[in-house]
């Protein structure tokens, strides 16, 4: 099998944001399986180019589309956050908020065309 990139500790953070249908995953895949996501992101490799040690290629992104459409990865990042900043450990001089412009019709700003 693969060497482990997780921890133990990250992993019991992990699994129970980890949705698990009546038929599946096997638990003991789903650390695999997770790894494999990171490892096609932390590669940028297609996934048909996935290891074969991770599993079939097919089963991995499908577990990916599942985890990405319940949410799991925003909950990770967002607890991830939260616990840093419990810790005292965040640094919001890093933080960048997007904004865009648009212009206003003139008679939105009060002005009177006449």
């Amino acid at each position: 099998m693969t060497r482990r990139q997780l921890t133990d500790d990250a992993w019991k953070v992990i699994e129970p944001l980890l949705p698990i249908g009546e038929y599946g995953p096997y638990p003991e895949r789903l650390w695999d399986q997770f790894e494999a996501v990171i490892w096609r992101f932390r590669t940028g490799a297609q996934w048909r180019e996935m290891p074969g040690e991770f599993g079939p290629w097919p089963t991995v992104y499908g577990r990916f589309r599942v985890w990405r459409n319940a949410g799991v990865f925003t909950a990770l990042l967002e607890g991830l956050i939260a616990e840093a900043a419990c810790q005292g450990r965040t640094d919001l001089s890093l933080v960048s908020v997007d904004s865009t412009t648009v212009r206003a019709h003139h008679d939105a700003a009060g002005v009177s065309v006449g």
